[in-house]
C-alpha cells in the first residue's frame, strides 16, 4: 500500500492507526485539516474487506468533515475513524474502551462522534474514558434530526433556485436509505406535503415509512429510476457514478449521504445534464453543527437555528453555479478554500 501517495492524494495532514490486542480494536483516525481549529468526525464502525478501502473511506470522509465544517462556519477542522468491525465475537464496550484510550492519547486534536455503525450508547462508553467525544446521551444526542432537518432546508433550497418554488407540497422526493437520518428526512418532507417513494437495504426500514408516511416503497436497485423531482441519496457513499447518474429522472439531487459522488467528475456528469446536485457536505452538515456547539456550551435552540442555515449556503452555491456555468461541488470548494486561506492568514 502506497500510504503517502494516498496521503498526497487527499491533501492529508495525519493518520494515526490504533490496535489493541486484549479487545481487538483495530482503527484508523484521519486528521486531514485543524487550521481553522480541532477536528471533528464521526467514528464509523463496519466490516472491510480490504484495509485499503478502510483507509480511503477514512480519508475521503475526513477531508469532508473540513469542508463541512467550513461552509457552516465552525472553528473546526475535519477528521474521521474508521474502526474496523471483528469478523469474530466481540465485546463491543471492550472495543469502545479501547477505542477512547487510544483517542485520549491524541491530545485534544480530534474529537470523534457516532457515524454508520456506532450510536449514541457507544458516545456514553467512549465518555467513560475519554473527554474527546461530543453527541452523548447528557450533550446533544443523536444529530440525525438536525442533519435531517438542515437537508430538508438544502431541498427546499434547490427547489427555489432550479424549480422557482417557494414550497416542497405536492413535489416527489425519491429517498434512498432510510435509517436514522433517512427516516428523519422523510418525516420532515412529510411534513412539508411532499410525496415519497423509498428505498433501503433492510425492508422493514421502508415499510416503517410508507405506514408513517405513506410512502410507495421502490426495490432499492430501482430507486434511481424513478421519476421525481428530487432524489435524495441517504445511504453510503458512491451513490452518483456511472452506473447510475443516467438513469436519475429528477431536477435535483440532494441527500444526506457522505460522499456521494463516486468521483469528482461524477460533479460534472450532473452540471451537464442539467441537474442541481447539493454538494453533501454543504447540505448534510446540520448535525456536525449540532455536536459542536457542545464544545461551547450546548443550546438546542441555537443549533436549531444555525441548522435552517444550511439554506442559505446551498442557494449561494447554486445561484453561484447557474451564474457561472460552474458545476455545484467546484463552487462549494472554492468557497471552503477561501475560508480556510482565511484561517490559516489569521493563525499566521
Amino acid at each position: 500500500m502506497d500510504l503517502f501517495h494516498l496521503l498526497e492524494q487527499h491533501d492529508f495532514g495525519a493518520v494515526h492507526l490504533g490496535r489493541d490486542a486484549a479487545s481487538g480494536m483495530h482503527c484508523i483516525v484521519a486528521i486531514h485539516d485543524t487550521r481553522l481549529g480541532p477536528a471533528i468526525g464521526g467514528c464509523r464502525f463496519l466490516p472491510y474487506d480490504d484495509e485499503r478501502d478502510a483507509l480511503v473511506d477514512a480519508l475521503r470522509l475526513a477531508r469532508g468533515m473540513t469542508y463541512k465544517a467550513a461552509l457552516a462556519g465552525l472553528p473546526h477542522g475535519g477528521g474521521k475513524t474508521v474502526m474496523l468491525r471483528p469478523k469474530k465475537l466481540f465485546d463491543r464496550a471492550a472495543l469502545f474502551r479501547a477505542f477512547g484510550r487510544f483517542l485520549e492519547g491524541l491530545g485534544g486534536r480530534y474529537f470523534t462522534a457516532e457515524d454508520s455503525g456506532t450510536g449514541v450508547e457507544d458516545m456514553e462508553v467512549l465518555r467513560g474514558v475519554t473527554r474527546q467525544v461530543v453527541g452523548t446521551g447528557g450533550g446533544s444526542g443523536d444529530p440525525s434530526p438536525f442533519t435531517a432537518l438542515g437537508v430538508r432546508r438544502g431541498i427546499e433550497a434547490c427547489v427555489a433556485v432550479k424549480l422557482g418554488r417557494d414550497t416542497l407540497a405536492g413535489l416527489h422526493v425519491a429517498v434512498q436509505g432510510v435509517g436514522h437520518v433517512g427516516y428523519h428526512l422523510c418525516k420532515e418532507l412529510h411534513a412539508t406535503g411532499a410525496t415519497l417513494s423509498v428505498a433501503d437495504v433492510d425492508p422493514l426500514k421502508a415499510e416503517r415509512a410508507q405506514r408513517e408516511f405513506g410512502a410507495a416503497v421502490v426495490p432499492i436497485a430501482d430507486i434511481f429510476d424513478v421519476p421525481c423531482d428530487v432524489l435524495a441519496p441517504c445511504a453510503l457513499g458512491s451513490a452518483l457514478n456511472d452506473s447510475t447518474i443516467p438513469r436519475i429522472r429528477g431536477a435535483i439531487v440532494a441527500g444526506a449521504a457522505n460522499n456521494q459522488l463516486a468521483e469528482q467528475r461524477h460533479g460534472d456528469d450532473l452540471h451537464s445534464r442539467g441537474i442541481l446536485y447539493a454538494p453533501d457536505y454543504a447540505i448534510n452538515a446540520g448535525g456536525l453543527i449540532n455536536v459542536a456547539l457542545e464544545l461551547e456550551g450546548y443550546d438546542a435552540g441555537k443549533a436549531r437555528v444555525k441548522t435552517l442555515r444550511v439554506y442559505d449556503t446551498i442557494r449561494e452555491i447554486a445561484e453561484r453555479s447557474q451564474s457561472t456555468f460552474t458545476p455545484t461541488y467546484r463552487v462549494a470548494d472554492l468557497l471552503v478554500e477561501e475560508k480556510l486561506g482565511r484561517g490559516a492568514s489569521e493563525a499566521s
